[in-house]
């Protein structure tokens, strides 16, 4: 048996501990067998694990055995992968946030963890126009045809004409959830969510059991910004998630494309901006299909290492703005835990005390608002 599995479980269970510092630990020690039982003088050494962190991960260790914790977790759970899997997508592992826990059903096709076969994101609103839904039909046919792997978030809208339409042009698509594998959202999807088990393949950083939850959403959109080598947005308003998606697809490096439609038509507003941000603008099938085969495949010099170097740490000495009066509470509390210093996610997460999920909604709410910038390696600062 692996038993790096069973130890990036247990600090998958550490409070406090996210998926961005995790990854740290894990590339300070090499083993997170090693992390687990290292003293606090050790653990301090790692960026982002100041003397409270520590502390709650030495009064939290004792609390768990990890082989235990693994037999149990499997009889509920029983197929997923860790990094310390061979198996575990490797763009996934290049991001600065790779979950540490992926569950996976369906059919499995290493090509595609191991970049083989390119993936392409895309997302939407769930409330497309006409425009957007036959364009959506037509990329997605497209894509498919041409051996490339449709990946989605399963929502209503252009998620849902995604992954149908790849399906029905008998092309492989990939499906992440904001639930459970064992809870099909929206219910509505069922013989989506059915249709692609059996011939696609569902992922998940979720449990089973896990109900949807607001903050659980935007965590999924970097998941599938991570395993795509472009993502396309086929129609966005304003302060859609589909722009969450982008911008984690910006993050990472990867590219993005969106389709143009008329300033009169709002779900066309977010795709414009995007456009007007540089990213590149869908023309035709063929023109897109041209832009990305140009896309080299994955070769294995340039397969991610897992001993890549920690994100970096970039200071702004920016003084902070005021913050408005009618903030939410929640929005509150994270924008007085940020300074003009950059501060990683997970350390927003302890000192705020707000789950990890709830905090990168957040986040991505006060970047929106214009009060919080997001720095390189998942770090955030006020503006």
């Amino acid at each position: 048996m692996n038993s790096e599995r069973a130890y990036w479980l247990a600090w998958s269970q550490i409070r406090g501990v996210g998926p961005v510092l995790l990854k740290r630990i894990a590339q300070h020690f090499e083993l997170l067998e090693n992390a687990w039982k290292a003293t606090a003088i050790a653990l301090s050494e790692v960026d982002g694990l100041g003397g409270k962190l520590v502390h709650q991960i030495l009064e939290q260790r004792p609390t768990i055995n990890p082989a235990n914790l693994l037999d149990h977790h499997q009889q509920k759970n029983p197929h997923f992968w860790t990094p310390a899997d061979p198996e575990y997508p490797l763009l996934l592992w290049e991001i600065p946030s790779p979950p540490p826990v992926l569950y996976y059903l369906g059919q499995v096709d290493l090509a595609d963890n191991q970049g083989q076969i390119p993936g392409i994101g895309i997302v939407g609103t769930r409330y497309p126009t006409e425009h957007g839904s036959r364009w959506t039909r037509k990329i997605s046919q497209a894509l498919a045809q041409q051996q490339f792997t449709v990946i989605s978030g399963l929502a209503a809208g252009i998620d849902a004409v995604a992954h149908s339409s790849c399906l029905r042009a008998q092309g492989r698509t990939i499906a992440v959830l904001g639930t459970g594998l064992d809870l099909i959202y929206p219910p509505q999807n069922k013989a989506l969510f059915e249709q692609i088990a059996t011939e696609g393949l569902i992922l998940s950083e979720y449990a089973a059991g896990t109900k949807p939850d607001r903050g659980n959403f935007p965590a999924r959109n970097r998941i599938i910004a991570g395993l795509s080598r472009a993502v396309l947005v086929m129609e966005a308003p304003p302060k859609s998630g589909a722009l969450i998606t982008a911008k984690y697809a910006n993050d990472f490096n990867r590219d993005v494309f969106t389709l143009p439609n008329s300033p009169d038509v709002k779900e066309a507003h977010g795709c414009l901006n995007l456009i007007h941000n540089g990213a590149e603008i869908i023309l035709s099938e063929q023109q897109l299909l041209e832009s990305l085969g140009a896309i080299p495949p994955l070769a294995p010099e340039d397969q991610p290492n897992r001993s890549d170097a920690k994100p970096p740490n970039v200071p702004n000495p920016a003084q902070p703005t005021p913050p408005p009066m009618d903030l939410d509470p929640t929005l509150q509390t994270l924008l007085q835990t940020l300074t003009s210093e950059s501060t990683s996610l997970d350390q927003i997460v302890s000192k705020s005390g707000i789950a990890t999920g709830q905090v990168s909604a957040g986040l991505l709410q006060l970047e929106l608002l214009g009060l919080v910038s997001q720095q390189p390696g998942m770090r955030y600062q006020r503006t």
